[in-house]
């Protein structure tokens, strides 16, 4: 794949940034998001590129995607046999080019604007920086009142085991230094194996990045998002959350086992730093 990226309007003031995109069966909307992105890049204050991972689509979000390649020389197409959503953000992560990477829905759940925000913090010091739809500052719109209440009871679940001070692990919004997704992605324990499926799968392998981030001593900035629910999500209810559940556990007992240690002393029990929005 090509790393060339083009510049913003004028001479960007920020770290040069890879944004992964993780599609499956994203016909209807694909082709919208890649245009507000690529206006939105054109005044952006950093350099970016655009990385669509592909999870085997079946319908022709492969072909619009290859189409808005082909039309913005920053953006580029990965296609990838169908394994899930974590699969295709880690495809996308281990070929990113810039200082700073990371992922974000193709839904656009989290507004564009906070991209510039992720960049600052990190630029300011930070290792990582996630969206939050949970805290002052943050606001959830559309979703239905059963999705937060189990939001909430996994994020407790999530928090007592294993990531206290984190109160959303699954916002699909984060970003890191290229020295920490180097650091993080060699650690990964969970779907790092070529498994192909047949269902959307989604899953809690966020939680694992935090925790190998939280292992290796990374500083974590949390800003509070305005979050819009997608009425196209593929979120199985009982299947994915009996997964994300298995996934946790895995994490817990790969930590006891000491799988993800680093050199760094881990900082279990801190209260990440949370930025006003």
């Amino acid at each position: 794949m090509e790393s060339t990226t083009t510049p913003s309007s004028g001479t960007p003031s920020l770290p040069g940034v890879s944004i992964v995109i993780p599609v499956y069966n994203e016909s209807e909307r694909i082709g919208s998001t890649l245009e507000q992105l690529a206006e939105f890049l054109r005044a952006a204050p950093f350099r970016a590129e655009v990385i669509i991972a592909d999870d085997g689509s079946t319908d022709d979000t492969r072909g619009i995607a290859a189409r808005h390649a082909g039309s913005y020389p920053h953006f580029h197409l990965l296609t990838l046999p169908h394994g899930g959503k974590a699969r295709a953000v880690l495809a996308g992560l281990r070929v990113a080019t810039q200082p700073i990477v990371g992922f974000m829905d193709a839904d656009l759940a989290t507004p564009l604007p906070t991209l510039v925000e992720a960049v600052e913090l990190i630029q300011g010091g930070a290792d990582v920086a996630i969206g939050s739809r949970e805290g002052e500052g943050s606001r959830r719109i559309g979703e239905p009142e059963y999705r937060h209440i189990m939001g909430r009871l996994f994020n407790r679940l999530v928090r007592l085991l294993i990531l206290p001070g984190i109160h959303d692990t699954q916002c699909g919004f984060k970003f890191m230094t290229s020295e920490a997704a180097t650091e993080i992605l060699s650690r990964v324990q969970l779907y790092r194996n070529s498994e192909e499926v047949s269902h959307p799968r989604v899953t809690a392998f966020d939680v694992e990045l935090l925790f190998i981030a939280r292992q290796l001593g990374l500083a974590i900035a949390v800003i509070p998002v305005t979050w819009s629910y997608g009425t196209s999500s593929k979120v199985s209810p009982l299947r994915d959350t009996l997964q994300n559940l298995r996934d946790v556990v895995q994490v817990w007992l790969n930590g006891r086992r000491g799988l993800y240690a680093g050199d760094a002393t881990p900082l279990a029990g801190r209260c990440d730093e949370t930025a006003n929005s």
